[in-house]
């Protein structure tokens, strides 16, 4: 068994699953363990994998990654779900704050280190933005 961390990343569009998968290769604490292109996909591949970080798209078909979180949430607390967009922190749907998420990240902000820093303050900030 490994001590890397499982992370499931979700997105619609390919080009940003592969640059999540890119940061994820050079943070060695974590292990890409699925991914998935909508929120139903997640639901099920979280449901299957039981990740500990999952990076979560907003907008998506099908269903979208704030309603995907919730239901995550619900029936996994301590799943870790980071919100990924390229909305300005300050122009996030309302619902980002109610969904169980523990994070933001600002798309244009992916890298290892700020992907470390937000799962190590994942506990200590009723909600974090990157």
């Amino acid at each position: 068994m490994s001590d890397r961390l499982p992370v499931l990343i979700v997105d619609d569009q390919a080009p940003f699953r592969a640059a999540m998968k890119a940061v994820l290769k050079r943070a060695a604490e974590f292990e890409l363990v699925g991914e998935a292109a909508n929120g139903n996909e997640a639901i099920s591949l979280e449901e299957a994998l039981s990740p500990a970080l999952v990076l979560m798209d907003i907008n998506m078909p099908e269903m979208n990654g704030i309603e995907a979180t919730r239901t995550m949430v619900a029936r996994h607390p301590d799943v870790v779900v980071i919100l990924c967009s390229t909305y300005d922190a300050g122009d996030l749907p309302p619902e980002v704050a109610t969904s169980g998420a523990r994070a933001y990240l600002n798309k244009e902000n992916l890298g290892a280190e700020t992907l470390r820093r937000l799962w190590d303050e994942r506990d200590a900030h009723d909600f974090i933005s990157a």
